[in-house]
């Protein structure tokens, strides 16, 4: 049985051959990369919705790099931390899946036997996905429509995705755990002084959700020496100043032939009410 339920009918979805079936007789067919299309067509707002072919193929190639292994190595620590021995894991928004197969591998080093799966809306993202953790589902869904039953979940990871929180409470367990990733105040502090006359820090704050006991917050900070140009136009893909910052920013970044920056996370730890 699949974690996945039927995103029409919410129905249980089983394997069938290269298909996911429900009892109601809806069928999705998985690509050939491995992942699953759970995203209705009336539910898109694009036609091919989500990160394109190329802000993914950026991200993998500078997260393959390890360059953001301190924010990696504090999830490995402290998810397994909290987690009984046969979790359910959901990574919302898990892009090319590079948390979810290394919190999936640290999970099964600590002597758990994880159950995960990871959706997001691009297809693009998700192709990497599956190759990077053949043993966790992978979906094309929506984190506003998650396909998961309710109470589904022990755990739900999300690293600078939407934060869909109604779906997010539904999917969980009583007791489960949400883990949200948000940059820290001087995170790519150096890459945004070159790209803007004026940089400000990102706001730091803790901030409650209905539904939600906070139980803490943990820094993942660092720096990283980017020594290519190519590592360089990477990571300003990979950020929202790709999409907002002045033509005079970006043409000083791409003179740049490296760049040292700091990197800075937080992971707001949460604990699913009863």
């Amino acid at each position: 049985m699949s974690l996945f339920c039927c995103p029409l009918c919410r129905a249980p979805l089983e394997r069938n051959g290269a298909s996911l079936r429900c009892p109601g007789g809806h069928s999705f067919d998985f690509a050939k990369e491995g992942y699953i299309h759970l995203l209705p067509p009336n539910r898109k707002h694009s036609a091919l919705p989500g990160d394109d072919r190329e802000m993914v193929r950026a991200r993998r190639d500078f997260l393959s790099k390890g360059y953001y292994q301190p924010l990696l190595h504090t999830l490995c620590r402290e998810m397994p931390a909290r987690l009984e021995p046969e979790p359910v894991l959901l990574d919302a928004g898990c892009g090319e899946g590079y948390y979810t197969a290394g919190v999936h591998q640290a999970l099964s080093a600590a002597g758990r036997n994880p159950r995960t799966a990871g959706t997001d809306i691009s297809k693009f993202a998700l192709r990497w996905a599956a190759k990077r953790e053949p043993a966790a589902e992978f979906a094309v869904a929506s984190s506003y429509r998650l396909p998961l039953g309710d109470g589904t979940a022990d755990a739900l990871l999300n690293c600078f995705s939407p934060l869909a929180l109604e779906e997010f409470r539904r999917v969980l367990k009583p007791g489960g755990w949400f883990f949200y990733v948000v940059p820290g105040p001087r995170h790519l502090w150096a890459l945004k002084e070159i790209l803007y006359d004026s940089p400000y820090p990102n706001e730091e704050k803790e901030t409650p959700y209905e539904g939600f006991a906070y139980r803490a917050i943990v820094p993942a900070d660092g720096r990283i020496l980017l020594e290519t140009p190519a590592d360089i136009e990477n990571l300003f893909r990979m950020t929202p100043y790709f999409w907002k910052t002045p033509q005079a920013g970006g043409e000083r970044l791409r003179a740049l032939p490296s760049l040292e920056t700091e990197i800075s996370f937080r992971i707001h730890i949460f604990q699913k009410e009863n």
